[in-house]
Order: structure tokens, then C-alpha cells, then sequence
């Protein structure tokens, strides 16, 4: 018998259509016209004008100087620089590191992009006397860890250049990644499979497997995933730890997602 879908979350109609209309305005590359916002909605071009100019008294849109099409306001930036995102991923994420943690009684890691390092922004430790190191509050550099690499998983080799350059990278270890080509080719490979992989790349005798957390839209937030020494981490243990950790990442995502767009 098929599963009950629920039931729709009711909705003020105005409310949608003026946030669909901000949705619209900051993934465009170009100011949206009245004409535009029309169509987008299927509404006349008064309502339209009236929900846009709604939203343009608050500050939530604005128009260039001498023009009648919009770009998003000043309140957006305001609100976006007063949110710290950072802790609205490690309240939601919290408890599915710890499983992680557990499940796998290592050492696991939640991650943010900062710049062109990986930000540690919580941790879960596993019960070993030997356990990774890896403060909250640590960067880690991006083309060389799980996590640096899990967050760069949609770059190509243009966007890895613009980002680091086109010389060598650092090299912190035998291992580690230091050629844009090869990086370029790294990323292709999970953005396939889905997670990242760390051959002591960093730190030597340390193993690490994270996964991108993606919102439904593709966007990468974060990162998620474990580390461990070798003696702890056999390589033939890569796809059972990295098939939970990105399970963990898919429904982090989910959690974070508006609701229409989940499965509940």
C-alpha cells in the first residue's frame, strides 16, 4: 500500500509571491523587470508593481538609479550579515555528528568554507585513548583535506585556478594534492561519488572521508565526515564509513531545505 503523502502546510498566497519574487531577484544575473515578475508569478503587472514595491519600501528590493527593474535592497545584506550561519548548521547538525561519532567510534568533524580553508565549526569525539586532533575553531587547508575537498566539489579547473592560482600548492605531506590539474580531476571524482577522500594529505599516519552537505537547490554549505589513523582506518573501510557519512550529509541537507521540497 502506498505511503499517505501529507497533507500540503497551509500558506498566505501575498507571502509566497513575495518571496518567490526575492528568490527570483537574488538568482538572477541581471535586474528582474516588472515584466518579468509578471510572468514569473501569472499575475497582472499592477499586482506585481504593488508586491514589489512592497518589498522595496521594506528594503528588501531595490532599482538602479533611473530604472523601473530590481536587484535585491540593503535589508537583505543587513539580515545575511547578522544571521551567523555557522551555528544555525551546528544546532541542526549536532546530533548527527554525534552519530557518526558513535557509530563509527571516531573522531568526526562538521565544516564551513572560510576563505580558501576549511573551518572546523564542531567536533565529536569517539571513545579511543588515540584520538584525531581537530579543534572547533581550526582551519584546514581546502585542496589537502577531506573536508576542503568534500567543500570544493563542484569546481572545475577554471575555478580551482581563479581560487588558488596556477602554481604549486603547498605541500604539507608525500601525499598531498599540489597540481590544479590533478586537484581538478580529484573534485570531478566526488562530485561523482558523492565524498571526499584524505591519504594522510595533511596530517601523516591520518585517514579522513567527508561528504559535501547540499541544500536542494546543489549548493554546498558544508562538510561532514571522520578522521582516524591508519592503524584505525584500513583503506578497504573507505566506501562502508563514506556510504553513513553521506546518508548523515544527505539528510542534513533535507533538514535544511524548505519543506515542500522534502519527503516527511
Amino acid at each position: 500500500m502506498p505511503a499517505k503523502k501529507a497533507p500540503p502546510l497551509p500558506f498566505i498566497q501575498s507571502l509566497d509571491r513575495g518571496l518567490t519574487i526575492l528568490h527570483a531577484v537574488a538568482i538572477s544575473k541581471q535586474p528582474i523587470s516588472l515584466g518579468e515578475l509578471s510572468e514569473l508569478l501569472k499575475i497582472d503587472r499592477s499586482s506585481a508593481f504593488r508586491l514589489a514595491q512592497t518589498l522595496r519600501r521594506r528594503g528588501f528590493l531595490s532599482s538602479p538609479t533611473g530604472r523601473k527593474d530590481y536587484i535585491l535592497g540593503p535589508a537583505m545584506w543587513t539580515l545575511s550579515h547578522q544571521y551567523d550561519w555557522s551555528k544555525m548548521l551546528v544546532r541542526v547538525a549536532h546530533q548527527q555528528l554525534k552519530l557518526i561519532a558513535n557509530e563509527l567510534n571516531e573522531t568526526a568533524h562538521l565544516a564551513v568554507r572560510e576563505g580558501k580553508n576549511a573551518l572546523f565549526i564542531d567536533s565529536a569525539h569517539a571513545n579511543h585513548v588515540i584520538a584525531v586532533a581537530g579543534q572547533t575553531g581550526e582551519l584546514v587547508p581546502l585542496y589537502c583535506t577531506a573536508h576542503g575537498k568534500a567543500l570544493l566539489a563542484d569546481a572545475d579547473e577554471r575555478d580551482l585556478t581563479s581560487q588558488f592560482g596556477a602554481g604549486p600548492l603547498q605541500k604539507y605531506t608525500p601525499s598531498s594534492i599540489v597540481n590544479i590539474k590533478a586537484l581538478s580531476v580529484e573534485c570531478a571524482g566526488i562530485k561523482k561519488n558523492g565524498y571526499a577522500m584524505d591519504e594522510a594529505e595533511y596530517n601523516p599516519g591520518i585517514r579522513c572521508v567527508a561528504a559535501p552537505i547540499r541544500l536542494v537547490d546543489g549548493s554546498i554549505i558544508g562538510s561532514i565526515g571522520i578522521s582516524a589513523p591508519e592503524s584505525r582506518f584500513p583503506k578497504q573501510s573507505y566506501k562502508k564509513y563514506a556510504k553513513m557519512i553521506c546518508k548523515v550529509a544527505a539528510d542534513i541537507g533535507s533538514m535544511l531545505s524548505p519543506s515542500e521540497t522534502r519527503e516527511d
